[in-house]
């Protein structure tokens, strides 16, 4: 028997990696005050060079504008998704954990079943993008799930 080195079959760890669907990307984020009180929050997603705008409006508080951050995400989230997902936006809080800001959502994926998702996200310069990132991160694993199947 030789010792020579003998050809092997290419293995699957050789083979082509299948092409992955991608991510959804947090764009930019804005906020606009009016000397009214009023508030609009603007953000901006995009997925393989598309983008999708998510709105929301109101009277301009700190809680308030929170929750306006939120909704702006999580609009942007549904038309991208085309309402698909079915989300709905429970509840924002900012709490004061471990000498820093921390935006914590609440989020619900209306199916067969409600799931309950969360997503926090440290928000020490600018609580309402905050928000808006703290949304994306309660999404997370039901967008790659989306994107995964469609």
């Amino acid at each position: 028997m030789s010792n020579a080195a003998q050809p092997i079959a290419a293995s699957t760890r050789d083979a082509q990696p299948a092409e992955r669907p991608g991510r959804l990307f947090f764009n930019s984020f804005s906020c606009e005050r009016s000397p009214a009180g009023k508030c609009t929050a603007r953000v901006v997603l995009e997925f393989a060079g598309k983008q999708w705008t998510g709105r929301a409006e109101g009277q301009s508080s700190p809680i308030g504008d929170l929750r306006l951050g939120a909704e702006a995400a999580m609009q942007a989230v549904e038309d991208f998704a085309q309402k698909a997902l079915g989300l709905e936006l429970m509840g924002v809080k900012l709490i004061r954990a471990f000498d820093s800001n921390v935006v914590i959502v609440s989020a619900t994926q209306r199916s067969a079943r409600a799931v309950k998702l969360v997503g926090c996200y440290l928000a020490d310069d600018d609580a309402m993008r905050g928000a808006a990132l703290a949304v994306l991160n309660a999404t997370n694993r039901v967008l790659g799930n989306y994107l995964t199947t469609r």
